[in-house]
């Protein structure tokens, strides 16, 4: 089985779907399956996420040149919707007669469809609806976002296979229960569908003593900015730090030095940095925006409502804990990483997905 697997970009900075991916494509080639990976941007050819020995084909140049490349695919898997690269896609798949699966990675959350709404409602009639209806699967990667893209009545069949996580060899344990000073940690874009604003607005409620926030992550056109602006007016600057992109070691050890990750989000279709954190043995608040409700089931965290009441409730239990209970939580988290969300696993049912279109 040969597949064409693309995505926007493979940089750091684009987020969870740089990192989904790129793992996708490795657990693929490990699992037996020959994979071509690209990104219009180029950035396939040095993403640090992919490692030069796990048989990734990394595809350079144009989408012409790197389909080219690869030689014929059985199938191309898209991830991510509305781009020009997108619809190219599209359009050269039925040209050709290639089955088409797409991933719509979030985008077709109702948050997402309003954002910048008037130039979506453009494109979803000039093009992408009928992109969408051409595709022979579409994939979400969590329940809530597959009964979204039921609403919208698109005739594709729907699968659902979540992301996967590495297990890291830290546990959660150890020096953390001795600080004097908590972090709660927020990793990810600053960018206004993560919620910074109502955090701030959540955390000035609560002021919890001998706590930190540490936010984390590159800045999307100057919303850094606005959240510090926010943080100032709130009097809260002496209480939250913030830096640009970490990734790799300093990355693990943002993790490993919290006892706590914070995700005020409006949407995600999966929230890659929950799984992360769990991994890593932290508890995990995040909101009805991310398809993580079976954080407090699992022990391991708190999923609370879209608003700043929601996450100052959130916030008030957490912080009251004793370190030994969030350690405790952090734990139940790691195990169910390592019972659900294997790299392996995830490949073993995308296979079978592939496998349902294949003719």
């Amino acid at each position: 089985m040969k597949i064409f697997l693309s995505v926007t970009s493979l940089k750091p900075a684009y987020g969870g779907p740089a990192r989904s991916v790129s793992r996708l494509a490795e657990a693929l080639v490990a699992s037996g399956v020959e994979v071509g990976l690209w990104a219009p941007d180029g950035s396939a050819v040095d993403t640090p996420f992919v490692r030069k020995d796990s048989g990734v084909q990394c595809l350079h140049g144009s989408l012409e040149a790197a389909m080219a490349e690869l030689g014929k695919a059985d199938l191309i898997h898209d991830n991510g919707i509305w781009l020009p690269h997108h619809h190219r896609l599209a359009t050269w798949a039925g040209k050709w007669g290639v089955p088409r699966v797409v991933s719509p990675r979030g985008m077709l959350e109702p948050w997402a469809l309003n954002y910048k709404r008037l130039k979506k409602r453009v494109a979803w009639f000039a093009y992408q609806k009928m992109d969408l209806q051409s595709a022979v699967a579409l994939h979400a990667t969590a329940a809530h976002e597959l009964e979204q893209i039921k609403k919208l009545g698109l005739r594709a069949p729907l699968h659902m296979v979540p992301n996967g996580v590495d297990l890291p060899l830290y546990d959660g344990g150890g020096a953390k229960r001795h600080e004097a000073v908590k972090t709660a940690l927020f990793i990810g874009r600053m960018h206004p569908v993560k919620g910074l604003p109502m955090l701030v607005e959540a955390w000035s409620k609560v002021r919890p003593a001998g706590w930190r926030m540490r936010v984390v992550g590159p800045d999307e056109g100057g919303h850094r900015a606005e959240v510090e602006a926010l943080v100032a007016r709130a009097g809260l600057a002496a209480e939250w730090s913030f830096e640009g992109e970490l990734d790799g070691k300093a990355k693990r050890e943002a993790f490993e030095a919290a006892s706590l990750l914070v995700l005020p989000t409006h949407t995600e279709n999966f929230g890659m940095v929950v799984a992360e954190a769990l991994a890593h043995g932290l508890p995990v608040i995040t909101t009805h925006g991310a398809p993580w409700e079976r954080l407090p089931l699992e022990g391991c965290g708190w999923w609370t409502a879209i608003s700043a009441a929601g996450l100052a409730a959130a916030l008030t239990d957490a912080t009251r804990l004793r370190p030994e209970v969030l350690q405790d939580m952090g734990r139940c988290g790691r195990r169910w990483m390592r019972r659900d969300f294997t790299w392996s696993g995830v490949a073993a049912w995308t296979r079978l997905m592939y496998d349902s279109v294949i003719k």
